[in-house]
């Protein structure tokens, strides 16, 4: 059975010019099914059959995979298959008609409101925390991505406007509002990065060493911020993006208009900020109206 799957990452590899990490990650998921096969007592692929992967999936979900990595596995055997079936190597595709369980879909996790004021009204020490407080209040102040973050030069910069232009997903181009205190904190970086950058250096962000900050040291530089700063959960670029869309929402309801700021090109990616929006409204109605409270405390004397 090797010999197939062997053929098929090279194929992966050289014909479809997939990289060596997304060709490992189909050849463990097929290697997963050919161990259980084997144990199954059969030792060819063309002895797979439907209702055999679908033993599989249950077998998959036992061991506590998600319902998105399952139809990942599904979907490098539904490859696989085809490229078998190409080859002439087995007669017909036993995945077509097999699919993942479904898995609830996990809303993002936000930060509070106060608790990221707090955060980000902290004085930075040196001109590191300068540009790490700089990159926070950008990112919660644009719902940048981290990427879009690491990747911005400094002629995307419009301080008198109060814009920056950034390269989403798709490499599709958006222009977004900075608020107020992103801007001071711009300045304020601005005016220590030459101790830093060395001159000709495109990159707004830099490290110690002058050049461009990674992505990894972003995230450690964020989870650092909210380590010495006190904050009670995780900090991560992507809580301060589900945060910026969360409490935007919040605020205006409007839902198309997030979903621009976000660089979604799907508005039903967005709809999950809804319901994290309905939850709030959820606890400020069970906090506040009369008949709610009375309710969780038991009946009052009008309602009895």
């Amino acid at each position: 059975m090797q010999e197939p799957l062997s053929r098929f990452v090279r194929h992966l590899a050289s014909e479809k010019r997939h990289s060596p990490r997304t060709c490992d990650s189909y050849e463990r998921d097929l290697n997963r099914l050919a161990l259980w096969l084997a144990e199954s007592g059969r030792d060819q692929w063309r002895l797979l059959l439907s209702h055999d992967l679908r033993r599989y999936v249950a077998v998959l979900s036992r061991q506590g995979l998600s319902g998105r990595s399952i139809a990942r596995h599904l979907s490098a055997i539904r490859r696989f298959y085809n490229f078998l079936l190409r080859e002439r190597l087995v007669a017909d595709n036993p995945a077509v008609d097999v699919r993942a369980p479904k898995s609830g879909r996990r809303l993002p996790r936000v930060a509070d409101v106060d608790q990221l004021s707090q955060l980000l009204d902290a004085s930075p020490d040196d001109p590191l925390e300068v540009r790490d407080l700089c990159m926070f209040e950008l990112m919660y102040s644009s719902g940048l991505r981290l990427s879009e973050l690491a990747d911005l030069n400094l002629e995307a910069l419009d301080l008198r406007a109060g814009e920056v232009r950034v390269i989403g997903k798709g490499n599709k181009e958006r222009v977004l509002p900075v608020g107020r205190k992103a801007v001071d904190a711009i300045r304020a970086w601005l005016s220590v990065r030459p101790e830093l950058a060395p001159e000709g250096e495109k990159a707004v962000f830099v490290s110690r060493r002058g050049d461009r900050l990674s992505r990894r040291s972003i995230q450690s530089r964020l989870g650092r911020w909210g380590i010495t700063r006190g904050a009670d959960q995780k900090l991560h670029p992507h809580l301060l993006r589900h945060s910026f869309a969360s409490h935007m929402l919040e605020s205006s309801g409007d839902l198309r208009a997030v979903q621009e700021l976000l660089g979604h090109a799907d508005i039903a990616t967005t709809q999950v900020y809804t319901h994290l929006d309905f939850q709030h409204l959820a606890r400020v109605y069970d906090q506040s109206h009369p008949r709610a409270r009375r309710n969780k405390s038991g009946p009052g004397p009008d309602d009895q």
